[in-house]
């Protein structure tokens, strides 16, 4: 009997196992299929930019099905994942394509729900303005409840409708950025995190050594909330025919209480309820219903505009988005793959120039050097150009300063040159929170050094301190050369502080406020055709795919780790960094 149930249990497991085996090529073969069917779309309607429902990002990447049952999905309760991502390159070229297109009647622009970085944004925008400009078609928002970041997007359109019902609230508080530090709370379960760093800005390991932040982080943060704030107040003080003084003061007055107070106060064209919105849209669009008009979803028509091109001669963009980290991995920006990606376009003949795309706020040293090497063995043979993205900050800057011209959004995240080590001491967490007794025995006096069981010593601290310097010795004169700026110089607008892209023009750490659009165009004249419909614009690393990250995930892949995990690693594995934590958001 016994082996009976063996035996039938054998079975059983077999039978689980086949079954989902067959799920995961099922799924994959469903995966392939959609990505290679392009959607039908009608031949003329209204084009609905609906940013709730995608997220704007770098690369164009499928939605992942499975993907609120990833660890950080699971962890935080979010939906990670299941959102489709479209690139930003992508987005603008099916606007470009919008703009021609007589099938295309109005852009009609949701900004409720948006999950986008400031500086895509900001891209998105231009695109948008583009789009009026060169068509004559108009662009027209709606909105219910929103914050600064939406109505900055919003505010492109000819005419900002907004519902009337009571509930919906004009949110616009401006641009914040909270920080948050762990010193005090690891100090009451014993943990000494000894913070090692040159640059008097360099903020990123404070938040594991203090409460509150040092006088220079605050100075460099209100100053690059500032900044942005500037860049997209002026936009929408432009585009609605309002003072910035007097935007500035509805704000701080908080006058913008209710939907009718944004349109006594021109930022907002005219309320209206259902009936009355789905009435102007059909006449919009020429129709004499609302239920006549089709509607082409934004995410669908950068798909059916997406086609390979069979040019071959290629302007590569390599997209550096994501941490900096040594090895392989799939996930950020993992210095010996990424270096084997730009060694590959570097061997490619039909590549003709390069678009670096930074979005990245740096990480390992190690690895920097790693991607800056293969970069320029592939600037002495190719041109390569740079554009910023939300940020370039630290490593992110470390590895592109030098390209022959950099673009960079007026909202970017850049500069942040200095460097930081973290030695945990963990011997009081161990010793009277877990009760646990360690001890050392060593050859030589410093054998322990990176146990995490005992504080650096005076010989230690200086020993760690001369690496960092010699890191920031070596990133001081990358950028000087890279740039051509002084070394002195490069120390002065270094030490670790962040600047935003409109205040790094004017200090020479980028060369042009301008889009990724911006850049291709400059690169394709580099490489000695300026039309951009000249050239096979083709990305890489080419983006994980929905079945590959869910195979990933299941595998218990180190990619997949989520962010409280990466934290942890990274607080407790001694390591120089440079990097920069935290960000601005526009709410």
């Amino acid at each position: 009997m016994k082996d009976f149930f063996k035996m039938l249990l054998a079975v059983l497991c077999g039978l689980f196992i086949a079954g989902f085996i067959a799920f995961l090529l099922f799924f994959g073969m469903i995966g392939a299929l959609a990505a290679g069917s392009k959607p039908i779309l009608p031949k003329s309607g209204v084009l609905t930019v609906d940013l709730g429902k995608f997220v704007l990002g770098e690369q164009t990447q499928e939605a992942d099905p499975f993907g609120s049952l990833s660890p950080a999905s699971l962890l935080t309760g979010g939906n990670t994942g299941s959102t489709a991502t479209v690139g930003i390159w992508d987005a603008v070229r099916a606007i470009n394509a919008a703009a021609e297109d007589p099938g295309v009647k109005y852009i009609f622009l949701r900004a409720g729900g948006n999950a986008s970085g400031v500086a895509q944004l900001e891209e998105l925008r231009a695109a948008l303005e583009h789009f009026r400009a060169a068509s004559g078609k108009p662009v027209v928002a709606y909105l219910e409840t929103f914050d600064t970041g939406q109505y900055y997007i919003a505010s492109v359109a000819d005419k900002i409708y907004m519902t009337s019902h009571l509930g919906a609230e004009p949110m616009m508080y401006g641009v914040g950025s909270q920080m948050f530090f762990f010193g005090d709370l690891l100090k009451k379960f014993g943990v000494n995190v000894q913070l090692i760093r040159h640059g008097k800005y360099k903020s990123a390991g404070e938040m594991y050594t203090r409460g509150n932040a040092s006088p220079e982080n605050r100075e460099q943060y209100q100053r690059m909330i500032d900044s942005v704030w500037e860049s997209i107040g002026d936009k929408i003080a432009e585009s609605r025919g309002i003072g910035r003084d007097r935007l500035d003061d509805l704000i701080d007055g908080l006058k913008l209480r209710l939907p009718q107070d944004c349109v006594d106060n021109g930022l907002v064209d005219e309320l209206m309820d259902r009936k009355a919105l789905e009435d102007k849209l059909a006449t919009l669009a020429v129709e004499e219903d609302f239920d006549d008009i089709q509607w082409i979803n934004f995410p669908e028509y950068v798909a059916a505009r997406n086609v390979p091109v069979r040019i071959r001669q290629k302007i590569a963009v390599i997209y550096a988005d994501g941490e900096i980290i040594d090895g392989t991995a799939k996930s950020e920006v993992a210095g010996d793959r990424f270096a084997s990606v730009i060694a590959k376009v570097r061997a490619d003949s039909s590549v003709k120039a390069v678009v670096l795309r930074v979005n990245s706020p740096g990480g390992s040293v190690q690895a920097s050097e790693v991607i800056k090497d293969e970069l320029d063995r592939l600037q002495a043979e190719k041109p390569v150009v740079a554009s910023y993205g939300s940020t370039a900050a630290s490593g992110g800057y470390w590895i592109s300063n030098n390209c022959q011209k950099i673009f960079s959004n007026a909202t970017t995240l850049t500069g942040s040159i200095g460097v930081f080590g973290l030695v945990p001491d963990l011997s009081k967490a161990v010793r009277d929170v877990a009760h646990v007794g360690v001890e050392s025995v060593t050859s030589h006096k410093h054998g322990d050094l990176l146990g995490m069981m005992r504080p650096l010593d005076a010989a230690e601290y200086d020993y760690s301190l001369a690496s960092i310097e010699a890191v920031y010795d070596r990133f001081t004169t990358i950028v000087s050369e890279g740039r051509g700026i002084p070394k002195e110089t490069v120390d002065a607008i270094g030490q670790g502080r962040v600047w935003t892209g409109a205040d790094a023009l004017s200090i020479r750490l980028v060369d042009e406020i301008g889009t990724l659009e911006d850049a291709l165009h400059y690169a394709a004249v580099l490489a000695g055709d300026p039309d951009l419909d000249s050239w096979n614009i083709k990305g890489y690393p080419a983006p994980v795919g929905a079945s590959e990250r869910f195979l990933d995930m299941l595998s218990g892949n180190k990619d997949s780790e989520n962010a409280m995990v990466a934290t942890f690693r990274k607080l407790t594995a001694p390591k120089i960094y440079a990097r920069m934590d935290n960000d601005i958001r526009v709410k």
